[in-house]
């Protein structure tokens, strides 16, 4: 077992801090723009509430190529995909894909 008791403060600072910057890009590219679905009017008669799940394509320039719903209640996945589409992301060297979910609670939407 490794004896901490040996290495400095800054010294586990440092290691602390290499390890957790691995989950720095775990959850993909930064996001400069999120959009909020707006809740649609039959979805919010009938009281409908759930989870949209939608994977994005992200071109290099940060802007959202390509929406698809991967899950949800289908009178909440148009308000979520057109939301998705017009997110903004961070440049990057490569496309990439990104997943969004967006919550619907019934009110607050």
């Amino acid at each position: 077992m490794l004896n901490l008791k040996k290495f400095t403060p800054a010294l586990l600072i440092a290691i602390l801090t290499i390890s957790l910057s691995g989950f720095a890009f775990a959850d993909g590219r930064a996001t400069k723009q999120k959009i909020s679905p707006n809740y649609p009017d039959l979805a919010k008669k009938m009281n409908v509430m759930g989870v949209v799940k939608v994977e994005l394509t992200v071109a290099p320039n940060g802007h959202v190529t390509s929406a698809k719903a991967l899950g949800g209640h289908p009178l909440l996945i148009d308000a979520s995909v057109n939301a998705a589409k017009q997110f903004k992301y961070e440049a990057g060297p490569d496309e990439t894909k990104e997943t969004v979910e967006f919550k619907f609670n019934g009110s607050a939407n």
